[in-house]
């Protein structure tokens, strides 16, 4: 009975055997199929990212393409090309270069006159300096110097770097003068490519490695290159000629499958996309090692699932032990998690209180700043009355001078019974000291804290009030405030006569501070209708505002006077009050003439609403 046991058992398990040797000789069969489907997986994964690799240099292409026909329409190069030797010019036209090339992003920018020997170069300051250089021989140069676009792909013969060239005829009138040509440079793109696992190449037409993630292939041929190609190559200096040499490249023998090519030993599977524009052809080469490999790996498994089968008679005999081992598991589990849960739920009281607690700190935190604003507002205005203290000082001054000798006549007149003439001094005292009621009045409504509240204000009026705040300063730098009538008509507008008056002050002043120096300053005021809104312009005829200081002008505590002379704050507490009335204030420079236009853009209100101007 035991023996026919043992018998019935060594077939069970001879047989099992056998079903593992099937399963492992079907899945060995099957291998060049399974190697197939993990090959073709990595020529759709490198298609997708030879694509957007290429979208990437497409792109960068289009970007640059239209650059060099910008900058060649500039009328300075057109001057100094008429006049090399103009060192009035020729210093501006290179530091304009330069400047360009860095806002660009490009390596350089250059000016040649019709015979191809540069004028001006953006890298006029370095050792390497196109200036002085012929370049005659390149084709892009000869394409510009035809009236086309010229391209152009090479490494530079004066500084040694890879790049793309474009280049542009420079016109006087209907006539080309000269050519105007940018270069930028490809390690970037290079750079991106490299640690992906893949190789890329892109060559040219003739077979050329010009640009690779490995820099050992650069100026490297796939193909044989013809006689008359080198001499092309040799005339344009486009390669170093002693380093075109074949790659060590053949095709395996597969035949079917995606593509496959065997470079410096390596076999990869290889995905080509075409350049049309530009008639290059970019390959990205993936090891197909690692096709393999997972193949390899699939087969590893299912012997091993195999293996696993053969074991599961054995595995069945401990089940029943294992379902017991997995319920003590399952409970034990559940009882962690309930402890967890419960740990967790007094973790997550906790954070709510402590995030009741920070709410309350930051709501307490924003009434702070509430508070500095307004006392940054009214420190503001009291800045903006110490500027203005000298030219207010003379204001007042000669108007009490004028009432001392007025006073001084009409006693004299009185000593002499001359009545009329008495009285009309005492008419002109008195006229003296309304004009300086009225200034005093205008300093006391500035100086003191406004309301927070908004409401409708007639915008003509607050303009008044803040160039009569300003006269003084005004008259004392000798500029000339140029007030559209428009400004002058009554418009209303959402927000608060002091705050609005403060705002309009510190652009006056700054654009007094901003001409200082200069001749014959000139402050412009202009009003826009918009829809539903109003944009009143303060215009100066200064030098104008930089980049930097365009982007920056209402950061806290930015300024461009030099020390002493400014915080930073008024721009930024302007901002901040034209922002709270629902308006909006824009820096820019002004594109009809010099100087800088700071723009304040406010609520138009409806007409019912003229009864109801806001004091404040």
């Amino acid at each position: 009975m035991r023996g026919a046991s043992k018998k019935k058992t060594n077939g069970a398990v001879l047989r099992v055997f056998l079903a593992f040797a099937l399963i492992v000789s079907a899945a060995l069969a099957a291998r060049p199929s399974i190697e197939r489907v993990f090959l073709d997986r990595m020529a759709a994964d490198g298609a997708a990212t030879l694509n957007i690799a290429v979208e990437g240099l497409n792109s960068t292409l289009e970007r640059f393409e239209p650059l060099a026909k910008l900058i060649a329409e500039r009328p300075i190069l057109t001057q100094l090309l008429n006049d090399p030797e103009n060192q009035g010019v020729k210093p501006f036209v290179n530091e304009q270069l330069r400047l360009t090339a860095l806002t660009l992003g490009v390596s350089d920018v250059y000016l040649m006159d019709i015979g191809g020997t540069t004028i001006a170069a953006s890298n006029y300051r370095k050792e390497t300096s196109f200036v002085g250089r012929n370049y005659s021989y390149r084709p892009y140069f000869r394409e510009a110097l035809g009236g086309g676009l010229g391209r152009f792909f090479a490494r530079g013969t004066t500084s040694g770097q890879r790049g793309y060239f474009f280049a542009a005829p420079v016109l006087d009138q209907t006539r080309i003068v000269g050519v105007l040509a940018i270069k930028f440079l490809i390690d970037p793109f290079e750079a991106s490519w490299q640690g992906g696992g893949s190789e890329i190449i892109v060559t040219d037409r003739v077979g050329v490695v010009f640009m690779s993630s490995r820099s050992d292939w650069h100026f490297r041929t796939v193909a044989p290159i013809q006689d008359n190609d080198l001499d092309e190559i040799a005339a344009t200096q486009q390669y170093p000629l002693d380093r075109l040499l074949p790659l060590d490249i053949s095709v395996p023998d597969v035949t079917s499958g995606p593509d496959r090519v065997v470079l410096d030993a390596v076999d990869y599977v290889r995905n080509t996309a075409e350049l049309k524009n530009v008639g290059w052809t970019a390959e990205l080469l993936t090891p197909a090692a690692a096709a393999l490999a997972q193949a390899l790996s699939v087969l590893a498994i299912i012997g091993l699932i195999a293996l696993l089968l053969t074991l599961m008679a054995a595995v069945l005999l401990g089940r029943r032990a294992r379902a017991r081992e997995r319920e003590d598991e399952r409970r034990a589990a559940q009882e962690e998690l309930e402890r967890q849960v419960q740990h967790r739920t007094a973790d997550l009281n906790a954070a709510n209180e402590r995030l009741l607690v920070e709410i309350e700190e930051r709501r307490a935190t924003e009434e702070r700043l509430r508070t500095t604003q307004k006392e940054l507002v009214q420190a503001g205005k009291l800045a903006a009355l110490g500027q203005m203290s000298a030219a207010l000082s003379h204001e007042i001054n000669q108007p009490l001078a004028a009432v001392k000798s007025y006073a001084e006549n009409a006693a004299t007149f009185l000593d002499r019974n001359r009545i009329a003439d008495a009285r009309e001094n005492v008419k002109r005292i008195s006229k003296m000291a309304d004009r300086m009621a009225t200034l005093s009045g205008h300093l006391r409504n500035f100086a003191r804290r406004p309301q927070e509240t908004t409401g409708p204000v007639d915008l003509s009026l607050v303009l008044d009030d803040a160039l009569e705040l300003m006269a003084p300063r005004i008259t004392k730098a000798g500029a000339i405030v140029d007030r559209a009538p428009g400004t002058c008509e009554s418009a209303i507008v959402n927000g608060g006569r002091v705050r609005l008056q403060q705002v309009f002050v510190n652009l006056i002043s700054n654009a007094l501070d901003a001409m200082e120096g200069m001749a014959a300053p000139k402050i412009a005021i202009t009003r826009t209708d918009l829809d539903g809104k109003i944009r009143i312009s303060v215009v100066d005829s200064g030098s104008g505002l930089e980049v930097d200081a365009a982007k920056r002008a209402f950061d806290p505590f930015f300024t461009t006077k030099s020390p002493g002379k400014g915080l930073g704050l008024g721009l930024s507490i302007s901002y901040n009050i034209v922002e709270d009335f629902g308006g909006c204030l824009t820096a820019k420079n002004n594109e009809t003439g010099p100087g800088a236009c700071f723009s304040v853009e406010l609520v138009h209100l409806d007409a019912q609403d003229q009864g109801k101007v806001a004091a404040e």
